[in-house]
């Protein structure tokens, strides 16, 4: 497997507080990466950084062989558009849209041409099983279907690299493990190649990943 991410000697001050020291990790293309820890192990500080959604103190992240950390703001902002995405615990959806408007509106942020924006949502959202409930609003929507948009959301741009912080968190056991299975699916993919990085402190959703990182104060701990 080709090293599509990697953070090398991370650390991140806020003040005199250390949320992070010393962070090595290595991501391949196509693999379903996991951060475990408990709440305040750093995993949401090194998700933000490894997306350049902030900067360390000290290290570099470099992301298909180049260093991302030194990148302008701009070209971190043009880098999440068109390589990456995230899905965050709080699904962030449009509450006066149906499904397909929320994915469609993602397209068009990503500059798609509006040609092809309703075609290509309506197959994100038939790729994560949504084909119908499409016209459904946020709110006639199940926590798992919501979160599942949000996916559909992520994917629509085709991005090599997907965050996901906590994203079933906020679901039961048996919803939150369909949405692993669905990631699980993507990274398998190999059509469209995805690659996941996600924080998650619950022991069932670990099952599926590749590799599994355990953070401790700020601290890599444990790989396996």
């Amino acid at each position: 497997m080709a090293v599509l991410l990697t953070a090398r000697n991370i650390t991140k001050e806020f003040g005199s507080v250390k949320a992070l020291s010393g962070i090595n990790l290595d991501v391949n293309e196509g693999e379903l990466v996991c951060l475990r820890g408990r709440s305040g192990s750093g995993k949401t500080t090194l998700i933000n950084i490894l997306g350049a959604l902030d900067s360390p103190t000290e290290g570099i992240v470099t992301f298909g062989g180049e260093d991302i950390t030194a990148y302008s703001q701009i070209k971190k902002d043009k880098l999440r558009r068109s390589e990456m995405a995230f899905v965050f615990q709080s699904v962030a959806l449009i509450g006066s849209m149906t499904a397909l408007e929320n994915v469609e509106l993602a397209l068009r942020l990503a500059n798609v041409p509006a040609k092809n924006r309703s075609k290509r949502a309506k197959e994100c959202l038939a790729r994560v099983g949504l084909e119908k409930r499409m016209k459904h609003v946020p709110a006639e929507l199940s926590g798992g279907e919501q979160q599942r948009v949000a996916i559909a959301r992520a994917i629509c741009h085709e991005p090599k690299l997907i965050f996901a912080d906590e994203p079933t968190a906020e679901l039961d056991t048996v919803t939150g493990l369909a949405v692993m299975k669905l990631f699980r699916d993507l990274v398998k993919d190999s059509e469209h190649k995805h690659t996941i990085i996600m924080t998650t402190h619950d022991e069932a959703m670990m099952e599926s990943a590749n590799v599994t990182y355990t953070l401790e104060d700020g601290i890599i701990i444990n790989k396996e």
